[in-house]
């Protein structure tokens, strides 16, 4: 059976938890990650929410109002509201992204920001964006990268096109640090002030963080290999691993227990190996996308959901007329769906 989603581990990411660490491993996977990404600066954090949290501060945005997609992970919610903001909730798209038209409309005085998302690896529209900030010039769009790294809009990269954006490196995601984010911009004060903020809120991890987190990647390994994922699934289903895999609570605004407690150094060595791999994770979900929405698009009451050229597909995602019965048909085929957000 195909996955719904497996983390790309390799040895390389294997050996980087016994190697020797070093105080500069965390700085290497910023320089690394910012010279990827094509931009001045990368500072890296615990979680991609952390990043966004300290991101608002140093931006100075406090009691103002954040327009964001209705769409996306709460947890971008919650650090709007745990930096002292509201979102503004703004509807999606045909390609699941905000819809640029109606977030004029929620752009009110106390509104200082504006988080564009570029869900399932979908590029926000530049030019409308662009257009959006000439009649703004006040408003400082934060890009959204979750799910899109390298993600372009008519050849450029979505993550360039604004004051900072964000990156969240959590196994899930395209690439990992196995937890972790990551944010790059181009305007070097910001970056002082975030590394600032970075050094105030957060302390150093733990050898015991830096434990559980080396185990935790060597329990991957073998919850993903083929002959013992059934079982995984089968534990997944029952609740017993959600202590392991629920990063967010749907009921209640709050951060991880250890939001504020820095990256390890083992995870800087997995992203450094990861970042490297980049280039050939975005090439292979491309054509991934290509291979299922041929092969699947006769699924019952299945149609895709617009995809914008340039797409660097986190998921390759559809709506579907009753979910149960689209992912019964396509497990019967030996491919597992899910559901995100």
């Amino acid at each position: 059976m195909i996955p719904r989603f497996r983390p790309a581990l390799g040895p390389k990411e294997l050996a980087a938890i016994f190697s020797g660490g070093s105080a500069g491993d965390i700085g290497a996977f910023e320089t690394a990650f910012a010279a990827q990404m094509g931009q001045q600066h990368a500072v890296a954090f615990p979680y991609g929410r952390t990043g966004l949290l300290l991101l608002l501060r140093a931006l100075g945005i406090k009691h103002a109002t954040v327009v964001c997609p209705a769409y996306t992970c709460v947890v971008v919610q919650h650090a709007i509201v745990l930096s002292g903001n509201r979102p503004v909730f703004v509807d999606s798209g045909p390609d699941a992204n905000m819809n640029l038209e109606l977030a004029e409309a929620a752009i009110r005085p106390d509104t200082r920001a504006l988080i564009a998302t570029s869900i399932f690896g979908h590029p926000v529209d530049l030019d409308r964006l662009a257009a959006l900030q000439q009649r703004h010039p006040d408003l400082i769009v934060i890009q959204d990268c979750a799910h899109s790294f390298i993600a372009e809009w008519n050849g450029n990269p979505v993550h360039r096109a604004g004051k900072a954006a964000l990156f969240a490196l959590n196994a899930s995601k395209m690439m990992t640090s196995i937890f972790g984010g990551m944010v790059t911009t181009d305007d070097g004060d910001l970056a002082a002030r975030l590394v600032a903020e970075r050094d105030k809120e957060i302390v150093a991890p733990t050898f015991a963080k830096s434990v559980a987190r080396a185990l935790y990647v060597m329990a991957l390994y073998p919850a993903f290999w083929p002959p013992l994922y059934g079982l995984t699934e089968r534990l997944r289903q029952s609740g017993l691993l959600d202590r392991f895999t629920r990063y967010y609570s749907e009921d209640a605004i709050d951060m991880p227990p250890d939001y504020l407690v820095g990256m390890t150094d083992i995870e800087a060595r997995i992203g450094l190996a990861q970042v490297a791999r980049l280039d050939g994770f975005i090439s292979a979900r491309r054509a991934y996308a290509a291979f299922y929405r041929r092969h699947l698009s006769d699924l019952p009451g299945l149609s895709w959901i617009e995809a914008p050229p340039g797409s660097s597909y986190s998921h390759i995602a559809a709506r579907v007329a009753d979910k149960r019965e689209a992912m019964a048909a396509a497990f019967a085929r030996g491919v597992q769906l899910g559901e995100i957000i």
